[in-house]
């Protein structure tokens, strides 16, 4: 096992660059064989830093030095140190121009770091540390420059050249050659570089901004995918005026343009102007996409486009400021995405989210803080913790300051570093400083891992109508962080009658919001809130739009959360009483199943269910929601041990109970919300997951009448939110008609990667037996490769992350197929492998023999003799001991 470059790197030994770029030229010779990459580098000496070095040390990475000169004159070799991280000159000036030319083979980097090639189209990504792949360079975040690129290359292939900024000059050169300039006046860091060459095509359009200026919207695809973009573009232009109402920020260059690519690691990257985005969240038409596609497509594009303020005008100092830029911006595309829909539902999809992966997270070897203090790999610090987490950190400090002022202090912060590196605590202090609060306590959020659990007591005194609430917050040891702090943790809270209508609020102690809601700012390990002249006992609604992201223990009754699942007005809190309700029915299914008994159902359980599936006045996507049975996983989390067999059969004997019970209330909603025309509107989605839920439910009956309904919607649909639903039915039954529709679709869409990502990934989640074989053969199948990330998360990752019970065969083979294709991604890919390692970095969870399984596989990983440091981090923390 090679460990030599395994070295964790620490907050605390953050040190000023010893030199900084003020301008950057960079030339690509974009050649068949190779690219040469010619580079100048305007420097100087940082007069902030603490340490005066003659050295200039710089990264590079897979770089072949063909020229190296200062102020034009070439160093001999005894001038500099060359290995396979760093280029060492040994003695410098106070100013200088350093000049390089190196050589680089784009067409073997798999790792999609760098600049790369997907398919025919030249492309990089270079956040986090991809910049050192092209040239040498200081390769940090708070080194920021102003580039002019230039970019020459065959005509005839990459017709279109691009780059950060504005476009200046364009020549054709002889042999069929052609020059194109670009020049971005913003400085930026390296890892906001970008380039994309290649036979594409363009949708255009134009935006005005508030001040009048005119700015040129482009988006870029492959020719066969030109009809496929009104939708970003839509959506794009929906988050332009968005950013101006909300946050008054304006785009700032003369185009805009996104770039649609099929080899991607992440989902999207916001270079300076030329946003480079996994073609997942670009390419959609009814036909091709679902639902869910486009609003994810919708949020992606906004989350993309807002980093122009939030990440690229601003800043990270350093890496472990990430969430500075991630954790506000998702903050912003969660609430942008909330205008443009049902606020309640999006609200319930992002605590869905958060209490699955990121809850997930603290409670296992891999918890940080939002603002880590040590990586190895950068890669592996793109976590929910920073990006989901972090988000309810940026939304907690916007509550707490209320709207008004949360957005003075946001205008205080675009002020005051607009062109700097900052770090969160810049942020905080803005939040400081305009809301007059001292938000110390506050700041642990950043610094302090694990998910606070916060537990409620009441006590009400009928006679002088006062209900007392206790709120006691504990947070469990994390890796590195045994002792805790309390947190600041607001809760918002309204306490509702027998008609579920909130009563008015009367408290001593400080609190903020309206009479009928406030939040209450738990800052003690133990606080009491005390609540006078109410004129019955009210049930308490308690952490409203989930204001913290905590585990709240309250022992509401059956009955209650009956009441809370009808009456409750906050959308979040209603859905969550039905999880509560449904998984404390779950747990008793699986003790059942454990001991052998009989299963049954709770006294008005399918009753609460019904009253939900036939209120007429819910929003529809809503009811799809609060419909839905907690996950198998989610079920997990729960129990102090996972036994996998019990939860797989409680789970779907509850589904299958209710669909019995409520057979014909299924078969009506399914009849009554059949649409004529499909529409992007956030009723007819609505409609589409409340008709698709009942016959999802409907499906586990295993009818044949329902089985020809299911795949009469298959064969008539004319969207692909309606087939997808089919076919998901469809998939779990081992009926004629299943192999029928899995065929049928393939023969359609074969041509179509993304599609066929969809048709990959519903045979992955299948509940019949022999899927690992079904998943192993389609790995041989022409559609699918193991060098692109979509493919690898399609088929591979949802077979390992979503279908639990297959996974986690008692034989081991789940594990056994993981680390089979983990050791062969680290060769290809290192950050997609360590992120499917991942999914087995709880492995203590289990019982004493899948443990032993699973650390096995870890070992076998861990022995490779050539680990890469993003793996080598995964394997080594999640078997270290506790």
């Amino acid at each position: 096992m090679r460990t030599d470059n395994a070295k964790s790197i620490y907050l605390k030994d953050y040190q000023p660059p010893h030199f900084l770029v003020d301008q950057v030229s960079v030339a690509f010779d974009l050649q068949p064989q190779r690219t040469l990459v010619t580079s100048h580098l305007k420097m100087r000496r940082n007069p902030a830093s603490t340490e005066q070095s003659p050295e200039l040390v710089l990264d590079g990475e897979k770089l072949k030095l063909l020229r190296l000169a200062i102020d034009d004159q070439e160093l001999p070799e005894a001038a500099y140190q060359l290995d396979d991280h760093t280029l060492t000159i040994a003695e410098v000036k106070e100013r200088f121009t350093l000049s390089t030319q190196v050589e680089i083979r784009p067409q073997e980097n798999t790792a999609l770091e760098g600049l790369y090639q997907s398919g025919k189209m030249y492309c990089t990504q270079c956040e986090a540390e991809g910049f050192r792949r092209i040239t040498y360079f200081p390769d940090r975040p708070d080194v920021m420059a102003s580039f002019e690129t230039t970019i020459i290359a065959d005509k005839a292939a990459y017709p279109v050249l691009l780059s950060n900024g504005n476009c200046v000059y364009q020549q054709d050169l002889p042999e069929g050659r052609h020059l194109v300039r670009w020049e971005d006046p913003f400085p930026k860091p390296c890892y906001l570089f970008a380039l994309v060459a290649g036979d594409l095509r363009f949708q255009q359009d134009s935006y005005t901004t508030g001040s009048g200026r005119q700015v040129d919207l482009r988006i870029y695809v492959e020719p066969e995918n030109i009809d496929k973009c009104d939708h970003a573009m839509v959506s794009l232009k929906h988050a332009m005026v968005w950013d101006e109402e909300h946050y008054g920020r304006e785009y700032d260059l003369d185009i805009f343009m996104i770039v649609a690519v099929n080899d991607f690691n992440m989902g999207a990257m916001e270079n300076k102007g030329l946003n480079i985005f996994n073609s997942k969240y670009v390419l959609a038409r009814p036909d091709t996409a679902t639902d869910s596609d486009f609003q994810h497509i919708e949020g992606v594009i906004a989350h993309e486009y807002f980093h122009n303020w939030t990440g690229n005008r601003i800043t990270c100092r350093d890496w472990f400021q990430l969430s500075l830029k991630e954790g506000l911006t998702v903050f912003r595309d969660q609430e942008f995405s909330a205008d443009m829909g049902s606020r309640g539902v999006k609200r319930i999809e992002d605590v869905r989210l958060l209490r699955s992966h990121q809850f997930a997270e603290d409670a296992g070897p891999m918890a940080h803080p939002v603002r880590p203090e040590s990586y190895i790999e950068i890669n592996n610090f793109y976590t929910v913790t920073v990006y989901e987490k972090g988000a309810e950190v940026v939304r907690m400090q916007a509550n707490l300051l209320g709207a008004e002022t949360y957005r003075k202090a946001t205008d205080l912060y675009f002020e005051r570093h607009d062109g700097e590196a900052v770090t969160t605590d810049d942020f905080v202090r803005c939040m400081e400083d305009a809301s007059e609060r001292d938000l110390s306590q506050f700041r642990l959020w950043y610094s302090q891992s694990g998910t606070p659990q916060v537990r409620v007591s009441t006590s009400y005194d009928e006679q002088q109508g006062i209900l007392e609430i206790t709120f006691s917050q504990t947070t469990p040891e994390t890796p590195g962080q045994k002792q805790k702090q309390p947190f600041h943790i607001p809760i918002a809270l309204a306490l509702l009658d027998s008609q579920g209508e909130s009563l008015p609020l009367k408290t001593s102690a400080a609190a903020t919001g309206a009479s009928r809601e406030q939040v209450l700012e738990l800052t003690e390990a133990t606080q009491t809130f005390a609540f006078h002249d109410l004129v019955q006992q009210p049930v308490p609604s308690i952490l409203r739009g989930f204001s913290a992201p905590v585990k709240l223990e309250y022992d509401y009754s059956d009955d209650q959360l009956m009441f809370l699942m009808a009456r409750e007005s906050d959308d979040f809190n209603r859905w969550d009483a039905a999880q509560t309700l449904a998984r404390r029915t779950l747990l008793k299914l699986v003790a059942a199943c454990q001991q052998g008994l009989p299963l049954a159902l709770p006294g008005g359980f399918v009753e609460a269910y019904r009253l939900a599936l036939t209120d007429q006045q819910a929003d529809k996507a809503l009811l799809s929601e609060l419909l839905s049975l907690p996950s198998e996983s989610n079920i997990g989390d729960q129990m102090t041990q996972v036994d996998v067999e019990a939860v797989h059969q409680a789970r779907q004997w509850l589904k299958r109970a209710l669909a019995e019970a409520l057979r014909d209330d299924f078969a009506a909603v399914y009849e009554q919300n059949q649409s004529d025309a499909y529409e992007i509107t956030s009723a007819s989605i609505g409609q589409r997951r409340l008709k698709n839920l009942a016959l999802n439910y409907l499906m586990s009956l295993e009818a044949p009448q329902i089985d020809r309904l299911c795949m009469a919607q298959f064969e008539t649909a004319d969207n692909m939110t309606d087939v997808m639903a089919a076919l998901h039915g469809l998939v779990n039954r081992d009926i004629p008609e299943r192999d029928r529709a899995l065929s049928d679709f393939e023969a359609k869409w074969r041509k179509d990667p993304l599609v066929m990502d969809k048709w990959f990934a519903v045979q992955a989640g299948s509940n019949l037996p022999g899927t690992l074989s079904g998943v192993k053969a389609l790995m041989e199948h022409p559609a699918f490769s193991i060098r692109n990330p979509n493919k690898v998360r399609s088929l591979i990752g949802a077979f390992c992350s979503t279908n639990l019970f297959a996974f986690h065969a008692s034989d081991g083979s789940g594990y056994e197929f993981l680390t089979d294709q983990v050791i062969t991604l680290d060769t290809l890919n290192p950050q997609i492998a360590a992120r499917l390692l991942r999914i087995m970095s709880r492995w203590r969870r289990y019982d004493e023999s899948r443990q032993q399984l699973m650390r096995k596989a870890f070992e076998r990983v861990l022995a490779q003799t050539d680990i890469s440091k993003d793996v080598f981090e995964i394997a080594s923390k999640s078997v270290a001991e506790e």
